[in-house]
């Protein structure tokens, strides 16, 4: 952890390590005592707050998965997100290649190919077609992969926290799941996206999510690359497993019970500079933005005003509480209402910590819910 009080104090911090933790809430560190002295004036409006968010955390970690527990950092690989694909067998492979830092960037990418496999036996993902339907609210992963028949040994959580993550947002909505329109169409504008991009073959899980609906996503954001500018993609599979005598390799697409088809289509650029363009032909049930950072991205505010004036339901997540707490305060201020969906636990939220940073541990995607 770097020192709270640095930039603040006029003398330059004792080491490159803060080791010195508040007393009161254990959330933010210094390299000194005089250090923290200095950071006093600042963190005394907010320890409280950082307290009782520290006494959640471990509400966080609580997940039904027996491949939780992160392994320790191993010198051969750069993070401990690629020693534990690496452990599972899975770094660099298929639709998990952009889980660690040693995959491509979004921008470098010219395939945003939706065929892509779990690298997965079929008893270990969700390859084809579920055998009943989705029940009625499906609340937590436990129930998900009941449902979906899958060991609680299986680590697709980890890719599916994306599509898991909608579902969770239009239940928070409360938007009928049984007709959108009277055509069965459900319109989605997903702001923000990043590495996701990288993982649209997940989103396939959509069609089992919600059977018989046509599902339309336009995904708005600055790491769209420009040549993938208006692209539109069809995901009308599931993602491959690896065995190759599964039905899911049939060179039919796979149709099923859900008969439901799930589109994207890709604008580059910040939400509230494509929104004209985007609403010609798509006018949305839902705004959901995942990850959003919204109190450290000023570049949010007239997407917030947009979204107030057009009043679409709209929902954020972010990966603490704190920030989720930040953006609420931000979202207020804009449109001088409190939230529609208060801060809330992600029940769908990545199932594998990423970092080890106090008051950001867990550091998981899509961790906290709000919306207005």
């Amino acid at each position: 952890m770097e020192c709270a009080a640095k930039g603040l104090a006029a003398e330059p911090c004792a080491g490159d390590v803060a080791d010195r933790r508040c007393g009161s809430c254990g959330a933010v560190a210094y390299c000194s005592r005089a250090h923290q002295i200095i950071h006093w004036r600042v963190h005394k409006d907010e320890c409280d707050r950082f307290a009782e968010q520290m006494r959640r955390i471990d509400l966080l970690s609580q997940f039904p998965f027996t491949f939780l527990e992160p392994p320790a950092l191993n010198c051969e690989f750069p993070s401990t997100r690629c020693f534990f694909l690496q452990k599972i067998k899975l770094h660099q492979k298929g639709l998990w290649k952009s889980e660690c830092i040693c995959g491509s960037d979004v921008a470098s990418v010219n395939d945003f190919s939706i065929a892509a496999e779990w690298n997965l036996q079929n008893s270990l993902c969700p390859c084809t077609e579920p055998e009943s339907y989705v029940p009625a609210v499906l609340a937590s992963w436990k129930d998900y992969y009941q449902w979906r028949s899958l060991p609680l040994h299986s680590p697709v959580a980890i890719l599916l926290h994306w599509p898991l993550t909608l579902y969770h947002c239009l239940q928070l909505a409360r938007l009928q799941t049984s007709r959108y329109n009277g055509q069965d169409t459900l319109c989605i504008h997903y702001l923000g996206p990043e590495k996701e991009l990288l993982q649209l073959a997940a989103f396939g899980e959509l069609r089992a999510l919600f059977p018989g609906v046509r599902i339309h996503i336009e995904v708005v954001g600055p790491e769209v690359p420009k040549s993938r500018d208006g692209e539109v993609m069809n995901i009308s599979r599931y993602a491959h497993c690896s065995d190759e005598s599964c039905c899911c390799k049939s060179s039919i697409d796979s149709e099923g019970f859900s008969c439901t088809a799930v589109t994207v289509k890709m604008w580059k650029g910040l939400y509230h500079e494509r929104c004209n363009d985007i609403m010609k032909d798509s006018n949305p049930h839902i705004i959901v933005a995942p990850n959003a950072g919204v109190a450290a991205y000023p570049s949010w505010m007239p997407t917030i005003e947009i979204i107030r004036w057009m009043g679409i339901p709209a929902i954020f997540t972010d990966f603490c509480e704190e920030a989720a707490h930040l953006a609420s305060g931000c979202i207020s201020s804009i449109t001088g209402q409190p939230l529609k969906i208060p801060v809330q636990v992600n029940p769908f939220r990545q199932p594998v910590a990423a970092d080890n940073s106090a008051l950001y541990l867990p550091c998981y995607s899509n961790c906290f819910v709000f919306g207005m």
